[in-house]
C-alpha cells in the first residue's frame, strides 16, 4: 500500500532529499504535513547553515590546507547543516559532474567546486553547468587547458554531451569534434597575467585565451555559427534531451530506479518549460503521485553517506563537533577536534564512497553496486564505531582504522527495559524491519542486559542490537 498518513510521507520525503529521517527532523519539517515538509526543504536558503565556517580554520601547524582538511570540512557540514536538501543536492551534483581529487591534486581546487555545486545547487541548470564548466578544477580535469586551436582535445566536449546533458546516442562524433573547437581558449591561470599553471593552485581562475580561440564556424547539433563554449552550453540546454536526461537521472537518485516514461515526459516537460530551474524539477518529484507510491518506498539502496552519516545526525554528532571545534583555541588547528568526521571519511571510503574521490568521470556505480559481502561487512562494524571499541577485526597489513567516536549509549538507552532499548534503537535509526527480526534483536538485548539495560551493559546492548539492525537487508534501503 502507498504511503498514507502524513508523518510517513515526511519521512519517506527526508529520507530520499534530506540526510535521513532523524526523529527530531521528522518533527520540524512535518510541523504542517508533508506538503509543508517539501516548502521547508525547498526554502532553506532562509535558513541558518548552521555548519558554516572558514576552510581556512582547518589549516595545519604549517598555515596549509590539504585535502583531507578539505573533506573534513563537507563531512562535517553533512552531518551538522541545517540544510539537509541543499547539502543532498551537492552530493548528487558531485556524482553527476563528477570530478576527482586523484587527479586533481589541488586541495583549494576541489574545495571552491564542491561550493560552486552547493551554491548553485537549486538554480538554473545552465547557470550550474556553466559554473563548473569554467571550473579551474574541471577544466584541469577534463584537459580542456590543452584544448587549443588547430589541435582540439575532445575530452571535455565528449562528457559535456555525453555525462552532463545529452547522454550517450544523442550526439553525433562530428557534434563532438565541432563543440571541442567552440572550447579551445578555456583554461585557467594565477595572477594579473593570468600564467598557466601545471595545476589550478590555490587563486586559480577561469580564463579564456582568445589566442588559443578557434572562431571559425562550426555545425553542432543541426545548429551552424561561429560557437564559442558558451553558446554550446546554451545549445546543449535548449535540446529537449537535456531536460529528459537530468529528470531521470534526478528521479533515479531520489526515487526509484527504471522510471515509467510517463513520469520522465510530463516531469521533464514542467522542468523544460521553467527554462531548466532545478527547483522547479525537484518541487515536481516531491509532489509527484508515484514518488509516495508502494514502488518508491524503501526501494533505493543507501549510498555510504546515506547510511552512515545519516546515523551521526540521529545521534547528534554534528552538533557535538560544532561544539568541540568551538572549544579548540584559535592558536591550535581545529583539525584535532575533527576525529568523527575523519572516522566518518574512512568508514565510507571502505564502503566505496569517498566524497572528492569519486572512481571516474562517470561517478560512483549506485544502486546495486553500492552492496557486496565486502561493504556489507563494514555497513555491520558501523555499530562498533558508533558504540565501540568492540571487537571488530584488525582492518588489513597497511589500512587505515576508522577510529570510533564512543557514543555514550547510557544516555540513549541506560535504564529501559531490554524490549524498550529496542523499541528505541529503532525508532532512532529509522529501521523498519519485520516482527521475526525485531524479535531476533529483543533477544539480543536480554542477553546482554539480562532484562534491564544500566550504564554498565548499555554499551554492549547497543552494539548487539545495532550490529543486527545494521546487517538487515531492509536497512540496506532508504
Amino acid at each position: 500500500m502507498a504511503l498514507k498518513t502524513e508523518r510517513e510521507k515526511t519521512a519517506h520525503l527526508l529520507r530520499r532529499f534530506g540526510l535521513g529521517a532523524s526523529e527530531a527532523e521528522i518533527e520540524y519539517y512535518g510541523k504542517d504535513g508533508h506538503k509543508g515538509a517539501i516548502d521547508r526543504l525547498l526554502a532553506f536558503k532562509t535558513v541558518d547553515e548552521g555548519a558554516s565556517f572558514d576552510i581556512n580554520d582547518l589549516a595545519n601547524q604549517n598555515g596549509q590546507i590539504n585535502m583531507r582538511a578539505v573533506q573534513a570540512w563537507w563531512y562535517l557540514r553533512v552531518v551538522a547543516t541545517r540544510r539537509p536538501l541543499q547539502e543532498k543536492l551537492t552530493l548528487f551534483w558531485h556524482d553527476h559532474f563528477a570530478t576527482s581529487a586523484a587527479k586533481v591534486d589541488a586541495p583549494m581546487a576541489m574545495h571552491d567546486q564542491v561550493q560552486i555545486l552547493r551554491d548553485k545547487c537549486c538554480g538554473r541548470f545552465l547557470d550550474l553547468l556553466t559554473k563548473v564548466s569554467k571550473d579551474p578544477a574541471m577544466l584541469y580535469w577534463l584537459d580542456n587547458q590543452f584544448n587549443v586551436k588547430g589541435k582540439p582535445n575532445e575530452n571535455f566536449a565528449r562528457e559535456v554531451m555525453e555525462l552532463f546533458t545529452l547522454g550517450i546516442g544523442h550526439y553525433s562524433e562530428k557534434d563532438i569534434q565541432e563543440a571541442a573547437r567552440a572550447f579551445t581558449g578555456w583554461s585557467f591561470g594565477i595572477g594579473p597575467r593570468a600564467i598557466k599553471p601545471e595545476k589550478p593552485l590555490r587563486r586559480a581562475r577561469f580564463v579564456f585565451r582568445e589566442n588559443e580561440h578557434d572562431s571559425g564556424v562550426k555545425t553542432i547539433l543541426g545548429n551552424t555559427g561561429p560557437f564559442d563554449g558558451e553558446a554550446v552550453l546554451g545549445i546543449l540546454c535548449g535540446n529537449p534531451r537535456t531536460s529528459e536526461y537530468i529528470t531521470e537521472k534526478m528521479w533515479e537518485w531520489f526515487a526509484y530506479p527504471k522510471p515509467e516514461k510517463a513520469i520522465i515526459d510530463r516531469l521533464a516537460k514542467r522542468f523544460r518549460d521553467s527554462g531548466l530551474d532545478v527547483a522547479v524539477l525537484v518541487r515536481a518529484i516531491m509532489e509527484a503521485p508515484e514518488f509516495y507510491s508502494d514502488k518508491a518506498e524503501r526501494a533505493v539502496y543507501k549510498n555510504p553517506i546515506d547510511f552512515c552519516a545519516a546515523t551521526y545526525r540521529q545521534l547528534g554528532v554534528g552538533e557535538r563537533m560544532l561544539e568541540a571545534i568551538e572549544a579548540v583555541p584559535d592558536d591550535q588547528p581545529k583539525l584535532r577536534a575533527m576525529a568523527p568526521v575523519n572516522g566518518l571519511n574512512l568508514a565510507t571510503k571502505a564502503m566505496g564512497m569517498e566524497l572528492l574521490y569519486p572512481p571516474d568521470v562517470a561517478g560512483w556505480d549506485t544502486g546495486e553496486g553500492w552492496i557486496s559481502s565486502a561493504t556489507m561487512v563494514e555497513r555491520i562494524k558501523w555499530a562498533e564505531r558508533l558504540f565501540g571499541p568492540g571487537t571488530a577485526a584488525r582492518p588489513a597489513q597497511g589500512a587505515a582504522r576508522a577510529p570510533t567516536i564512543r557514543y555514550p549509549a547510557a544516555n540513549l538507552i541506560g535504564g529501559l527495559s531490554a524490549l524498550d532499548a529496542v523499541a528505541k534503537l529503532l525508532s532512532m535509526f529509522d529501521a523498519a524491519l519485520p516482527e521475526a527480526k525485531v524479535a531476533q534483536l529483543r533477544k539480543a538485548a536480554e542477553a546482554e542486559s539480562g532484562g534491564t539495560v544500566t550504564n554498565a551493559n548499555a554499551k554492549a546492548v547497543a552494539l548487539a542490537v545495532c550490529r543486527l539492525i545494521f546487517a538487515a537487508p531492509e536497512f540496506q534501503f532508504c
